[in-house]
């Protein structure tokens, strides 16, 4: 891996504000080839892509997220969990479909699209341009299942927002190696009291010098902060992906 890489991977940052100019049409397909050629379960490459133009979709999107400054990105992205094309071509060789929509096939497509995912922001960086990466549009699949017209064995997995920024945040610091990183067998550590104040230390000093939204927070009080989330936010999950025609019991 070339040093050039390592620095667009370890200097990642989620951009949120853009300058509003539309990605062009050869941006937009490095960006989905740098997808495709990424790693997915068994070459059965179980997601598809859908581009927002559409500023009804993008305002759309942006009630479902709660998060209207979407409609300023110069593009957007909806990475969707996809068996429909593989049932495609099962039925049209009359082979067995049902394993299709099993729990397995529906998380390789969730992998895969998360892979995929990664590496559309990872090449979006690398030619100057930021992202963020969107779980909010899970606020209401159905919603975003009927506005896309989404057939059977799909599944909006995450939407990635993408433009040439117009702001360029501070680098958020990560846990420490000590706390997520381990050799042969999950292992707490003896010192994560302390290892986790240092933390706490090092997110604090960030949170009340970065350059906006200065606030008083440590990692632990955010971790706390998440708990307090309505927990019928997204209830609803299990029993959409259900009605697209996947088994998860």
């Amino acid at each position: 891996m070339s040093e050039d890489i390592l620095s667009v991977l370890n200097h990642h940052r989620s951009v949120r504000q853009f300058d509003g100019q539309s990605l062009t049409n050869a941006e937009v397909t490095t960006l989905v080839t740098a997808a495709q050629h990424a790693a997915t379960s068994t070459f059965s490459q179980q997601y598809s892509i859908i581009s927002i133009t559409d500023q009804d979709l993008k305002h759309e999107i942006g009630e479902i997220t709660g998060h209207h400054w979407v409609e300023n990105s110069g593009h957007y992205f909806l990475m969707i969990a996809d068996q429909h094309r593989n049932l495609a071509i099962a039925q049209a060789a009359n082979a067995d479909t049902s394993v299709l929509r099993s729990f397995d096939k529906f998380m390789a497509s969730v992998f895969d699209a998360a892979i995929a995912t990664e590496a559309i922001v990872t090449a979006g960086e690398a030619i100057g341009l930021g992202s963020t990466i969107m779980g909010s549009i899970l606020n209401n699949t159905q919603r975003l299942i009927d506005l896309l017209h989404l057939p059977e064995l799909t599944f909006p997995l995450l939407g990635i927002a993408v433009g040439h920024p117009a702001e360029k945040p501070d680098l958020k610091p990560r846990l420490p190696q000590a706390l997520m990183h381990f050799t042969n067998q999950y292992i707490w550590p003896d010192d994560f009291a302390v290892e986790l104040e240092r933390y706490n230390a090092t997110t604090a000093d960030y949170y009340a010098s970065r350059n906006s939204n200065l606030k008083q927070m440590t990692f632990s009080r955010h971790i706390i902060g998440e708990l307090s989330r309505d927990p019928n936010l997204r209830a609803e999950l299990v029993q959409v992906i259900k009605q697209q025609g996947f088994n998860l019991d």
